[in-house]
């Protein structure tokens, strides 16, 4: 018994070795443990940054339809978008998801609202009525700011105490040259599996408040640790390598984060 457990070691330490077994293997952590994702945009400043890289856990979420890497066609046709369920994303969760209108482009969010969820925007802030109701809320956000409209109780910016990533454009005001929905957004309900994504860059942010929420089938995952981090000047952010996006929310990294941020803004508009 102990020599052909050797021998079959053995042939799999061979077989790792060889050409097809290294592909193999390489696709295989691809598809379905960790893939690596560069953050190319300024949508998630001040928790992720441009020139971030990253390996995303893809089994995060249940386990996603593997995609021929770079022309992004599916493996397996004919699914939803999954091949095994698991879990879904919860509030708060940076997410790497698909993008409905587009579905070769791979974005990266946080979840503010789950299936059954209402929420609007009003002068640029978030408001947030879970699906489980005012008495779930008068329990789980004691410390948070609590509004009452319409015979509900609603979170204001439900987000901004424990991911102070989050952060607005002073700048960006309300004299019509920006898009309305950074300021004002009526009130929409998740509807069932499907997830509504907000940058936390949030006037700086092209997300669910403009083209809508994103199905389950859609995610691929959530951020796991940053393996190389670049900035604009090509320096390397050694400080950042290694961590995971809650080690980027201590505040030490968030200065650094503002700085950068103040440092590089040229004052024009974009919305990522």
């Amino acid at each position: 018994m102990k020599k052909r457990a050797l021998d079959v070691a053995h042939k799999a330490y061979k077989f790792s070795n060889s050409w097809t077994g290294t592909v193999i293997i390489v696709l295989f952590i691809i598809f379905f443990v960790a893939q690596a994702f560069r953050i190319p945009s300024g949508s998630m400043k001040d928790s992720l940054l441009v020139g971030d890289h990253l390996f995303a856990k893809k089994f995060a979420y249940g386990i996603s339809t593997p995609h021929l890497p770079f022309l992004e066609i599916p493996l397996v046709p004919g699914t939803d978008g999954h091949i095994v369920d698991g879990d879904q994303p919860q509030r708060g969760d940076i997410v790497i998801f698909r993008y409905p209108n587009n579905t070769k482009l791979h974005y990266v969010k946080r979840c503010v609202a789950v299936p059954g969820d209402e929420l609007f925007v009003l002068d640029k802030d978030l408001y947030l009525h879970p699906s489980e109701g005012n008495e779930y809320i008068e329990e789980h956000y004691k410390g948070h700011e609590i509004k009452f409209f319409a015979g509900k109780l609603w979170v204001k910016n439900p987000y901004m105490k424990d991911h102070p990533g989050i952060h607005h454009d002073d700048k960006i005001v309300n004299d019509g040259r920006y898009p309305f929905p950074i300021f004002n957004m009526p009130p929409v309900r998740v509807p069932e599996n499907e997830f509504f994504m907000m940058g936390d860059n949030r006037d700086h942010s092209n997300d669910s408040r403009f083209w809508g929420t994103v199905p389950y089938g859609l995610v691929e995952g959530t951020p796991w640790f940053i393996y190389f981090s670049l900035d604009d000047n090509w320096e390397i952010r050694w400080d950042r390598v290694g961590k995971t996006p809650t080690d980027l929310e201590q505040k030490s990294h968030l200065d650094r984060a503002v700085a950068e941020r103040i440092r590089m803004d040229k004052g024009d508009y974009e919305l990522y």
